[in-house]
């Protein structure tokens, strides 16, 4: 073989993209904990897949970033677990080996998993933590170091995972807005004593069938909550305080009967935990979907049944928080280059209603331009955010 050849055959085998993105978001009021009127944050991320053999392929992906508002961290070296308080400055956000072999598919390391069918809350989703550290309301996820197995057979297929490597939801910071106090420890000093994680692993199983005019599963997980509750000790200087993350298991199902006008899809899950001070509850979604043209609408309800309440006040979870709500979404497809969305929940006492309008211009730039607007009382999980409406505008290039 030529040496001509064979970087032919390694150029068709190698596949890389990225991108380099700076957001500012700009706050009209400010917060009793932060004081700041605009973050600026800029991201370069950089993906990459090798396939190696018809049998064998190798993805990976890195992300360098940097802000104004000290949410990311100074320091020089790869972060590989997103255990970290702080964004990581250099993090692997995926290094994974995917092996296909006829009905089995196998990937090994850090990935990206994602259950159910829904699109407005996915209540099954428990392999799929989020970065909330800049908004609770617009959120990314996180991959995990897993091992994965996928059995497919004609209309049925076996999902098993397992995560020996615990990754928690990245929680906002204690001294920045997307942490709201309340009024009562307002003005007192309060230290971040950082996590406690949890040893063992967690696992997971789902099967899903697609039958005739309908597709469902069910799934089971045994493990923790990637959202943390909190410990809070008070002393002379003030209080300190900590995360620590309940014992889950879920038991959950999901549904998609597409109609002639429109598809139901419908998701639910049951969560017990033999932890102190963590609640037992269920969450579901029942949501209506319809293409028009350009446009794609959804709209539904997402619920809470709780069935053991330890009314621990020192709790963050938003999938929680945003249930209870009826929730919505529109998108508008102008054209090739061009975009718009909109997004709202709206609870009994609080709401947030989110709009985006996106422009490509020529082949590797994009403007994003938005608005986040939320509204509601103190003592809603939507309404205590109420002084974080912003602006935002993003400049992507692609290569």
């Amino acid at each position: 073989m030529t040496g001509a050849v064979f970087a032919l055959m390694l150029a068709q085998s190698f596949e890389q993209r990225g991108f380099v993105e700076n957001q500012t978001l700009v706050y009209p009021q400010t917060a009793p904990n932060d004081s700041g009127y605009v973050v600026n944050q800029t991201l370069l991320r950089w993906e990459a897949s090798y396939q190696i053999a018809p049998w064998l392929k190798f993805s990976g992906a890195i992300d360098a970033r940097t802000d104004s508002h000290e949410q990311t961290e100074r320091a020089w070296s790869l972060d590989a677990d997103d255990r970290s308080l702080k964004r990581p400055a250099f993090s692997l956000r995926r290094s994974s080996a995917t092996l296909h072999k006829g009905k089995f598919t196998v990937e090994l390391g850090r990935q990206f998993i994602r259950w159910g069918k829904a699109d407005i809350l996915n209540p099954t989703d428990r392999f799929a933590p989020k970065d909330y550290l800049a908004s609770v309301v617009s959120s990314d996820f996180l991959g995990v170091t897993a091992a994965r197995a996928t059995y497919e057979s004609g209309a049925n297929t076996i999902d098993l995972v397992w995560q020996p490597l615990f990754t928690p939801s990245r929680t906002p910071l204690l001294d920045q807005r997307w942490t709201a106090l309340p009024s009562e420890v307002q003005g007192v000093p309060i230290s971040d004593n950082g996590a406690r994680y949890p040893g063992g692993s967690q696992y997971g199983a789902r099967f899903n069938h697609v039958g005739a005019g309908y597709e469902a599963s069910v799934c089971f997980f045994d493990g923790f909550n990637n959202l943390p509750l909190f410990t809070a000790t008070g002393n002379i200087s003030g209080v300190a305080v900590q995360r620590y993350y309940p014992k889950l298991r879920l038991y959950g199902a999901d549904l998609a009967v597409p109609l002639p006008w429109f598809t139901v899809k419908s998701e639910g899950a049951y969560f017990t935990s033999s932890t102190q001070g963590a609640d037992e509850y269920a969450l579901y979604v029942i949501q209506l979907e319809r293409q028009v043209k350009e446009w794609s609408f959804v709209g539904g309800y997402a619920g809470e049944v709780v069935t053991r309440s330890t009314g621990n006040p020192f709790e963050f979870a938003p999938d929680r928080g945003f249930a209870r709500s009826f929730l919505g979404h529109a998108g508008w497809t102008i054209d090739a280059n061009r975009s718009l969305v909109l997004e709202a929940s709206v609870r009994l006492h609080g709401s947030v209603a989110k709009m985006e309008y996106s422009q490509a211009f020529g082949q590797h730039w994009r403007a994003t331009a938005g608005v986040t607007w939320i509204r509601g009382s103190e003592t809603d999980f939507l309404g205590q955010y109420r002084r974080n409406s912003y602006g935002s505008l993003a400049i992507r290039y692609s290569f």
